[in-house]
This record gives C-alpha cells, structure tokens and sequence, in this order.
C-alpha cells in the first residue's frame, strides 16, 4: 500500500472511531478554558545574512497559482534578473521561467527590488530544487500540493515576528502539510517599513518550501492620508492569484483558488476593502461562489481577517457589518468554514447562521494567536454563548486535514512553552454530503 493509501486508511479508520463524538451536541461540551499562558516572549529582527551581497536573494516565498503552478517571489538589493531555474534534482536545473520586478517607495524608505516568477507547469507530490537571480550561493526547494485527496492545511492569523512566532513556525515544520494559509496581519510592520524585510527573512524557511496562501488584516493598511495609499507593501510583497483561474477578482485584497484537484474551493476574503452590497468584492463572491460545482468541491473553506463571531471582549462586533452583508451568500453555498484572525486568542464556534445553531451553517474558528507583540486577548464574555464550544487565550496554529469527500479534521495546537499541544479538534463533514442541507 502507497503511502497516499495509506494516508487515507488511517484517516477512515480515525473517521469511524470518532463518528460516536461527533454526534454528541455541541453545546453541553462548551469549554473556557483555565490555562494560563506563560510570559510574553521578545519582538525579534532578523538582518540580512551576514555572507550576502546586492544580488543575494533574500526574503524568498511561494504561493500557488492554478493546478500546477507556483509564483516565487524574492528580494534583492541591487538589480538582478527576475529568473527562477529549477528541476527535481538538487543543483540541476533544466527549467527556467523570467517574470517581473517591481519597487515602491513609502515616506523615506525606499524597499529593494522585488522580483516574482511563474513556475511550472508542476508535478502533483515534486520535490523541486531552485534558485533565484541566477544566484549560486542559495538553493531553495519547495514541494507542490497534491492533486486529490487527503490534503493538509496548516491555518495561522496574526504572526508578527517574535519569540512566540519562532515557536509557532518551529512547531508548524515539526510536523508535514501541504499549504499554509493565513488570514491576516503578516509582519505587524505598521508603517516601520524595515520590518517587513526582518518579516521576510523569518518566515523564508517555511515560506520558500510550502505555498503560503494570505488575506489582509489591520496592521497591512499602513494608510498615511494624503501621503500614502492603503495596501502598499503588502500589495507589493506579497501577491496572490488574483488574476488566475476561473473566478478573477481584479484585486489581491480577495480571490480563490482550487486544491486538491478541485476537491477543495478556498475564498480568501478582504476585511478592510469594500464588501457591501454592490461592492466590486460583493458581486465578486456572489459569482464565485454561484460557480462552484459542489458534485465535485467536497469542502468550501473561507478567511477573513474580523471574525463574524466572537465571545472575546477584544475587537467586538467589529465583523458584524461584514457579516451582515456576506453571510447569507456563504450560508447559501454552504460553505462548511470559516476561520479568522484579529482577536488573539483561540475559539472554536459550532455550525452557525444568524446568530444560531444550524446543522446547515459553517464552522466558525478565530486562530489570530499565532505570536504577534501586541500579546493576548484574554478577557472572554461570560457566560459563554451556547455557540462557543471552545475558547482559550493562548498562542498557537491549527491544522485542517481534509481526509477524503466527507471528512475533515481540525485540531489547534496550543504554543506550551516550547511544545505543540493538540488541546481541541473535531471533526468536521462536509455540508455537501449532508442531504438535509441540500434539498431543492
């Protein structure tokens, strides 16, 4: 048996074992959790390797484009081509792809060039061996999604760039997955703009070897009235498939892409751009979604950064107008989760729409703990609503391991001290396979 096959067997079998659990009604399993977190950890700053020059490629990421391409992007100071060779094996690369580069400037800082290039087209499963601007003194390797299932997702909001965000990207490598997704606050740069290279530099060893899908949050507006324009850096440093596939969004504030050879449908969805009725975002979404074939997309996940529900005294009702605009189009797809970012802390909601429990609604998960300097949220209402199955303050990331067409499981990891620990998971079925959510 492959180890694909195997992979799914033993995913089956964790189906059956727990189909007993997952039965049981959420709200009597409500948890706040009393753990009390360990000491805010330093902010870091990562400097330029001490070895390199103005054409060393610094700050490298990947990000996947269509079923079988990857965007890397990468920095250098001087100019340099914008060229990414590559092959499966190491220190051979009979592929090339040149795409483009760029710069922008923000008050008085003036950031280096910022290269990207399209690779592919990929194999499904590859380990492949790169390097940028030609240069010979950094091989990088990523490895591409696979096309079907099972299919493993790491989910991480707000990062920052301190301690506590070290240990998350440790535990995060410690363990396999194919795609990191992010739903908002990257670098927590906030104007500084030197912060996004020291950000850069710390998330390359995950970034450059795993596609990093991300949205906007907050920190990413960095808007100065009448001197400088929202999204700058984050537009320029890090661009999605907007403009890819089936569903173009015109923007890199939101888009969506497909995995697993389409067996998964991911929104990623802009916070802080318009989203109201008639918004550009709005009729986007409406025909994204309305083009999902659900015989063949098992699971529909989205991102946005304010979550629509939340029981932490931080950030309340901040999602609420995003909400109101946009939930009865996810609740109408049945899309089958939702996870955000912006409060630091960890929750957990069970399937809901309008405010209630609803077999037929998405799963609702806040994971902004990620490592960020502003610390915790550890103030939660009380009581806890009937909706809120698991809340805690604490750091940490989750994973959603999407098993096979019916099944996926999500497990949060909370950051104890210097270990991972599985402290909530469920397991979630999909709303397509479910025929009370879809009757005509």
């Amino acid at each position: 048996m492959g180890k694909k096959n195997s992979m799914a067997a033993a995913f089956a079998l964790l189906v059956l074992a727990t189909s007993a659990l997952s039965s049981l009604p959420t709200a009597c399993l409500a948890v706040t959790s009393p753990y009390v977190r360990p000491r805010a950890r330093a902010t870091l700053s990562l400097p330029a390797h001490a070895d390199a020059d103005g054409q060393t490629p610094q700050q490298v990421h990947v990000s996947a484009v269509g079923p079988d391409q990857m965007r890397v992007t990468w920095i250098t100071d001087d100019d340099a081509p914008a060229t990414v060779e590559y092959g499966t094996a190491p220190g051979q690369y009979p592929f090339s792809a040149t795409g483009s580069t760029t710069a922008y400037s923000y008050v008085l800082y003036h950031s280096g060039n910022i290269h990207d290039a399209v690779v592919g087209p990929l194999k499904p499963s590859t380990t492949y061996y790169y390097r940028c601007s030609s240069d010979p003194s950094r091989e990088f390797s990523f490895r591409t999604p696979p096309s079907g299932l099972p299919f493993n997702f790491v989910i991480a909001g707000d990062l920052g760039q301190t301690e506590w965000t070290n240990s998350t990207l440790q535990h995060i490598a410690a363990a396999d997955y194919d795609m990191l997704l992010l739903p908002g606050d990257l670098s927590y740069a906030d104007l500084d703009q030197p912060r996004w290279d020291s950000y850069g530099r710390l998330v390359e060893p995950l970034a450059s070897a795993r596609p990093w899908m991300v949205t906007q949050g907050n920190h990413e507006v960095e808007k100065i009235p009448l001197i400088e324009h929202p999204f700058k850096a984050y537009n320029a440093r890090w661009r999605m498939p907007y403009d890819a596939g089936a569903s173009p969004s015109g923007s890199n504030l939101f888009y969506s892409f497909d995995v697993a050879g389409g067996a998964v449908h991911v929104i990623m969805l802009g916070s802080y751009t318009d989203y109201d009725t008639g918004s550009a975002q709005h009729r986007w979404l409406r025909g994204d979604l309305a083009r999902i074939d659900r015989g063949k997309a098992s699971f529909v996940v989205a991102l946005v950064h304010a979550p629509w529900y939340n029981s932490n005294e931080a950030h309340q009702g901040e999602g609420d107008a995003m909400r109101d605009a946009m939930e009865a189009m996810l609740y109408g797809a049945r899309v089958d989760a939702v996870f955000a970012g912006h409060v630091h802390a960890y929750e957990r909601f069970s399937r809901v729409y309008s405010g209630k429990e609803d077999q037929c609604g998405p799963v609702y998960v806040t994971i902004g703990d990620g490592g960020n300097r502003e610390g915790l949220a550890e103030k939660y209402i009380d009581p806890q609503p009937s909706t809120s199955v698991y809340r805690e303050a604490s750091f940490g990331h989750g994973r959603l391991q999407v098993a096979n067409t019916t099944h996926a499981l999500w497990t949060w990891h909370r950051n104890d001290d210097n270990e991972p620990v599985v402290t909530d998971q469920v397991w979630i079925t999909s709303l397509a396979s479910n025929p009370a959510c879809n009757k005509k």
